[in-house]
């Protein structure tokens, strides 16, 4: 991986924003993911961020923790938590940003056990496929304290696949409708083609209670996302 998107935090860090970051998949056209965003103060957040925050208590971990946005807030609360990134551009802004305990590191290579384990900005996204689903959630579960919680939002995408009649246009045939090739570009580079997975609320609740997890509905968003709390 080049770290395109590290490489687009750190110059926006720095005070070098001429461009945001592009990105598509093989079912959207190309659009923008503005730098900014991915700095956001709590009060600029979406709601289901803001209740994931408000429920986070104990020891927590930031997963796929970004610019650190999350982890700083959470530590404005006074709240212990770390933040882990594949990202090594991301772990650097993060840390200089004030985030406390940020690594570099993948989910799967975690080992700590925590009260709370957040996975935001679509979460479920990091497990890539349908079928990867329920290793990373035996792993996820491995991580847990007693009575611990993971916090994971995400959404139903089979709206992109509706035509002009509301019908759908979804191949069963197929894998699943959620799973999507994400392609991701910046001043002109293009980053490695990667995996990336959006999951109904139905299929995570089938993934969850296959692997001995309850999965609870905590809230909707505005269009076709949910936030959903995970517990042994």
């Amino acid at each position: 991986m080049k770290d395109l998107f590290g490489n687009a935090l750190f110059d926006y860090y720095n005070g070098n924003y001429t461009e945001d970051l592009k990105t598509a998949t093989h079912i959207s056209d190309e659009d923008d993911l503005p730098l900014p965003y991915l700095f956001r103060t709590y009060k600029e957040m979406p709601i289901l961020e803001k209740k994931a925050l408000e429920l986070a208590k104990g020891n927590i971990l930031d997963v796929g923790c970004g610019s650190g946005s999350h982890s700083l807030y959470l530590q404005e609360q006074n709240k212990i938590v770390k933040a882990i990134d594949i990202s090594k551009g991301a772990i650097e802004v993060a840390k200089k940003r004030g985030v406390i305990n940020a690594e570099k590191k993948a989910l799967l290579d975690e080992t700590e056990t925590f009260d709370t384990i957040l996975l935001l900005m679509n979460g479920t996204g990091i497990f890539q496929t349908l079928n990867n689903t329920t290793h990373y959630l035996k792993h996820l579960k491995t991580l847990l304290n007693e009575n611990g919680q993971i916090l994971i939002d995400s959404s139903d995408i089979k709206y992109m696949y509706e035509d002009e009649d509301g019908g759908l246009w979804i191949d069963t045939n197929a894998t699943y409708y959620g799973e999507l090739d994400y392609f991701l570009s910046y001043k002109g580079e293009k980053e490695a083609p990667m995996k990336w997975l959006y999951l109904d609320f139905n299929t995570l609740l089938t993934a969850c209670t296959s692997v001995g997890l309850k999965c609870q509905l905590i809230q909707k968003g505005e269009h076709f996302d949910y936030l959903a709390k995970l517990s042994l």
